[in-house]
């Protein structure tokens, strides 16, 4: 029976993976017609209806655009950095729980099979550990294009990516003080109340994380990498073909993970109110609890999808900020906030207990 459930594990690790694929590939349409409707234009409409093949088209048009190396390039490397970029971001979502579990005994599996990728005890470590060696893909393909404005791009993006993942990590010390765990199973599974969200509970550190995940995927206010009135296009500016649709795509694949991340951390993933009310009422047995899971992982990705729309309307709303801004906001205030928000919640669980 061990072979039928790692056979489910593969199936739910397949679909986790073609489904952030998908959301990535129709983020860039949702992104231009956001963007039309914001500034009042219609948007894609050309390539099939309501211009929903448009990604398809995109992609087309990469796959098939020359595939150029400059000639002063290192040319393992130049290759290297979009895959190293492409890699980490889709590795990152592997511990993200999607859902609650699913009872298969019907099909002769005893044991739930969770809808996550892989439960380990130390997920948090390793998205943070992912989301690190991400900024390497960056760096690598900024340094190898032999490019001035491609090595500038390169250094923001790196000290932009430092700065900033301090005061990421530091807000969810917060988190994880009051769950006692890094796993992002177990954190989600100590929001089961709509009260016991921890954006009621740490809102000093949502606000933080949030911030800090604009600049950690180079999202306006904070592109300063690839700032096309600056820099013409950042780390990626020597780039085409797929090697530039990597780097475009990772960028939105980072851009799902975060809000999966978001959602898990600080919405209570799964989770939603009368959740208790809604079991009580379906059936009893593997079916209702199959359909309790299901609906779960709709609200799941229907939260991931408003923070989708969150850092998209975020993009055509708020102009970019100057570099020393960004350094000044990352070193001196948003550090210092989170310690403070340790220091607070560390002497509100101790009164707590006591």
């Amino acid at each position: 029976m061990e072979v039928y459930f790692f056979i489910a594990k593969a199936v739910i690790i397949l679909l986790i993976f073609g489904v952030t694929l998908l959301i990535a590939t129709y983020s860039t349409y949702a992104e231009r017609k956001v963007a039309a409707f914001i500034q009042d234009r219609l948007g894609p409409n050309r390539a099939g209806p309501w211009g929903l093949l448009q990604p398809i088209a995109d992609a087309g048009k990469m796959f098939f655009k020359e595939d150029f190396i400059p000639a002063n390039a290192s040319k393992w490397l130049f290759i290297a950095g979009p895959s190293i970029a492409m890699l980490t971001a889709c590795m990152t979502s592997a511990v993200v729980p999607f859902g609650g579990s699913l009872d298969l005994s019907f099909l002769g599996i005893e044991e739930l099979v969770p809808i996550q990728g892989i439960d380990i005890n130390i997920g948090i470590l390793f998205v943070f550990g992912l989301v690190s060696l991400g900024v390497y893909g960056v760096m690598i393909g900024g340094w190898a294009s032999n490019n001035k404005f491609s090595l500038l791009g390169a250094i923001r993006a790196a000290s932009q990516n430092i700065s900033y993942e301090l005061a990421m990590s530091l807000s969810i010390i917060a988190i994880i003080m009051m769950t006692g765990s890094l796993s992002i199973s177990q954190i989600v599974a100590d929001q089961d109340s709509f009260y016991k969200w921890n954006v009621w509970r740490q809102p000093i550190g949502f606000i933080i994380f949030i911030t800090c995940a604009f600049a950690e995927c180079n999202r306006t206010p904070f592109d300063l990498p690839e700032c096309e009135t600056e820099l013409i296009g950042g780390y990626h500016t020597e780039y085409s073909s797929m090697k530039l649709g990597f780097y475009l795509f990772a960028e939105y694949i980072n851009m799902f993970v975060s809000s999966a991340v978001i959602s898990a951390l600080y919405f209570g993933g799964y989770h939603f109110p009368g959740e208790s009310l809604l079991a009580g009422v379906l059936p009893e047995g593997a079916l209702g609890h199959n359909l309790l899971t299901l609906i779960g992982v709709g609200v799941f990705f229907s939260k991931i999808l408003f923070f989708i729309f969150f850092f998209m309307w975020v993009r055509w709303t708020i102009a970019r900020f100057r570099y020393d801004q960004l350094m000044n906001l990352g070193w001196k205030s948003l550090i210092p906030l989170s310690i403070a928000n340790i220091l607070v919640t560390g002497v509100v669980i101790l009164l707590l207990n006591n």
